[in-house]
């Protein structure tokens, strides 16, 4: 196989992140009843802070508090525990994506070496990895949070490929859903990128995948044939 390294970003890449179910399972602990008013009220604070991260414009405690500044005032808990409650219940509703444990398992079984690089946060990493079984197979795991940049930043990439122990870039392959951070960072760091395009979506032509699939089962079945 050409690829030595696989590097996968985490939300909707390896694991399901539904954060509506997070965040109803979040509030009902507090007696609120959310739904799609409330969460469309949230998303439209947590989309554009998101889109703040990704341009290095904030950090990602400002992300973290700032996106539940509006449900602090309104329950009198701060936006920190705010936080740490909705990264533990995104934590017991996590789920690996259809085809993650198979191609994983291909990966292992053919020493190919496999790394995390992921825009979320460190509390839910670790929790994630261990509970889906999946903490022995991936390393380097680089979290934003703690490089001090998110993807698309080169820095990011740059910091991964030390913790791999630099191999030739030839060899390493990114796989991520979204195209502004994960393909986006991929490309520009000269190496191969592979879009995981669940809704089938039209790419723009400034930002042009090594490789397109809808699913983690077709990634599966195009590495077996390399």
């Amino acid at each position: 196989m050409k690829y030595k390294w696989v590097l996968f970003d985490a939300d909707e890449t390896l694991f399901h992140f539904d954060n509506f179910a997070g965040l109803k399972h979040m509030f009902a602990q507090h007696g609120v009843t959310f739904e799609k008013a409330e969460y469309d009220e949230y998303q439209v604070v947590n989309k554009q802070l998101w889109v703040e991260y990704q341009n290095n414009q904030i950090n990602a405690e400002q992300l973290q508090t700032r996106r539940f500044k509006l449900w602090s005032d309104r329950l009198a808990i701060s936006t920190k525990e705010l936080n740490k409650q909705f990264l533990d219940s995104m934590a017991d509703i996590c789920k690996t994506l259809p085809g993650a444990v198979e191609l994983v398992t291909h990966l292992h079984e053919n020493n190919v070496k496999m790394g995390i690089i992921t825009n979320g946060f460190v509390q839910l990493q670790q929790i994630r990895l261990e509970r889906t079984g999946f903490l022995p197979y991936f390393s380097p795991v680089v979290i934003s949070e703690l490089v001090g940049v998110a993807k698309p930043h080169a820095k990011i990439f740059e910091y991964a490929l030390e913790q791999m122990g630099s191999p030739i870039k030839e060899h390493i392959l990114m796989v991520g859903d979204t195209l502004e951070s994960d393909i986006l960072g991929g490309n520009n760091f000269g190496i191969d990128t592979c879009w995981l395009n669940h809704h089938n979506k039209e790419h723009p032509m400034e930002i042009t995948p090594t490789l397109q699939i809808n699913s983690l089962v077709d990634l599966l079945v195009w590495l077996k044939s390399k």
